[in-house]
């Protein structure tokens, strides 16, 4: 709790710089350059589902919301919700209420584990011992929703970074291949499991052919021009409605260069 109180604290700083900022840069005539935020969750359970639509109302409050296959030009702020792992939950609870508002999502997918309890789950005292994959037939119904887009999460969720650069490149290859084949569409997007990564992974995935490929980090993106490595903001339903509001806002962002996990 109190490192939690800390960091919030800290980005209450950042969030007070940042308005200073924007105010100096309106004074002299200049317009601030659009900001733009990726948040990720894991999961929404049933009762979590009424703390995430009141995130989601804060959400359109704040922000446009952005589909991230689709690069925008228009100033403000700019935030894209990503899910990892393609939990049963998220479906169920997470996606009505995004269809309700009209909020564009990502999910992040993991091939090995077609409903069943997420393979890299090992301990009931993990808070997704529970939680359970979407099944093929799920997803082609998840992916048929318009504001949905569908990226890769690999096939075992491992850390890259532990495997060999063969192993490492069938993580990549055969989950887009499967991906793609089950939904009749490219899937150019990818997330590394535990944003685990480095520079060779990096090249490893773009020359799989994923245009985009999502981290862990919490950094601001150039919504207009987004690089090919994408940091993002970790969220929970549970978070307190000021951590989500300095989130959604890239307050938090200070955690990228201090080494610290967001949700640690």
């Amino acid at each position: 709790m109190t490192k939690r109180l800390i960091k919030l604290l800290i980005s209450l700083v950042v969030r007070a710089w940042d308005i200073i900022a924007a105010r100096l840069v309106g004074l002299a005539g200049r317009q601030a350059n659009p900001a733009g935020i990726v948040l990720y969750y894991h999961a929404v359970r049933p009762e979590q589902r009424a703390a995430f639509a009141k995130q989601m109302d804060t959400l359109l409050r704040l922000a446009r919301p952005w589909r991230l296959d689709e690069p925008t030009q228009a100033n403000g702020c700019h935030v894209a919700v990503t899910f990892d792992d393609a939990y049963e939950s998220v479906l169920q609870n997470a996606l009505p209420e995004l269809k309700q508002r009209g909020i564009p999502s990502t999910v992040f997918v993991p091939t090995g584990s077609w409903g069943q309890r997420p393979s890299w789950v090992r301990s009931p005292n993990h808070p997704f011992w529970n939680e359970r994959v979407v099944s093929r037939d799920e997803l082609r119904v998840w992916a048929a929703e318009p504001l949905v887009t569908i990226g890769s999460h690999t096939v075992h969720h491992p850390n890259l970074l532990t495997l060999t650069p063969q192993e490492a490149g069938r993580e990549l290859s055969d989950s887009k291949t499967e991906l793609e084949e089950l939904l009749g569409r490219p899937v150019d997007l990818f997330s590394f499991p535990h944003g685990a990564h480095d520079a060779r992974l990096l090249t490893q995935a773009l020359q799989a052919g994923y245009r985009r490929v999502f981290t862990i980090e919490p950094k601001l993106v150039k919504p207009a021009t987004p690089a090919p490595l994408v940091g993002r903001v970790g969220v929970e339903p549970v978070d307190w409605p000021l951590e989500f509001h300095l989130k959604a806002l890239g307050a938090y962002r200070w955690l990228a260069r201090s080494g610290d996990a967001l949700n640690g």
